[in-house]
């Protein structure tokens, strides 16, 4: 029997933003399969940034990022947004749900991506949407409340099985209440389908429902520029 990959390995992570050049380096980070962490840190720290070079949206100055077993950048092009598609959810703070379409389609969209064979995907994806409270799946994403629109997100980051999912201040713009039956949503969701899940937050409350917590300052390390060698 084969054993799953590590959902996540990030080793020797440098890199560079701004006009400052302030580089920020992390040594390593593992997610086995399943497992949920919590990132922390304040706002504007670059926990966002670092959740767009797991995906392969940003290229890191050095280091390495495996996602399921697979070397994310090196992959290129096609083949790593085919790769992202197949294996990485994404939930945002703002949903990005495609707009005039609805929350059927948000989700046969993401499933372009997977490995489901294409006569699956629509009764996958309402299933999907049943599982999660959407009671009418034809109805455009702009009509929903707050509320809906994140359970359509939940379920187009799910809808490919995938390794990793990477939630990005998912309860941000939610009160208290909402703020938890979301998270809980979230974790539920992916413990159901097998996803490992890295979640970003600034939010102290949040620290109590994860099993493990990991601080943006401890995990990075700002690096000395200018001439000689860095410390």
């Amino acid at each position: 029997m084969n054993t799953p990959a590590t959902a996540l390995a990030i080793d020797d992570l440098h890199f560079t933003y701004g006009r400052n050049h302030f580089e920020i380096a992390i040594a390593a980070l593992r997610l086995e399969p399943g497992e949920q962490v919590l990132l922390t840190g304040g706002s504007g720290t670059g926990k966002s940034t670092i959740l767009q070079i797991i995906a392969g949206l940003v290229d890191p100055r050095r280091g390495t990022v495996r996602v399921a077993g697979k070397e994310m950048h090196a992959l290129h092009g096609a083949a790593r947004d085919r790769f992202r598609g197949a294996h990485i959810g994404m939930i945002f703070q703002t949903f990005n749900l495609l707009q005039g379409f609805s929350a059927l389609e948000n989700v046969l969209a993401a499933l372009m991506f997977g490995e489901l064979p294409r006569h699956e995907h629509r009764g996958h994806a309402l299933g999907l949407l049943k599982s999660l409270g959407i009671a009418k799946p034809d109805a455009l994403v702009e009509t929903m409340s707050v509320g809906q629109q994140q359970r359509v997100a939940v379920a187009r980051a799910v809808a490919c099985r995938p390794a990793l999912v990477l939630a990005d201040e998912p309860t941000a713009s939610l009160d208290p209440e909402n703020s938890a039956a979301a998270i809980e949503l979230i974790q539920r969701t992916c413990s159901e389908s097998g996803a490992a899940l890295l979640c970003t937050s600034h939010d102290p409350a949040m620290k109590a429902r994860f099993p493990r917590v990991e601080s943006l300052d401890d995990l990075r390390r700002p690096i000395a520029t200018g001439t000689g060698a860095g410390a």
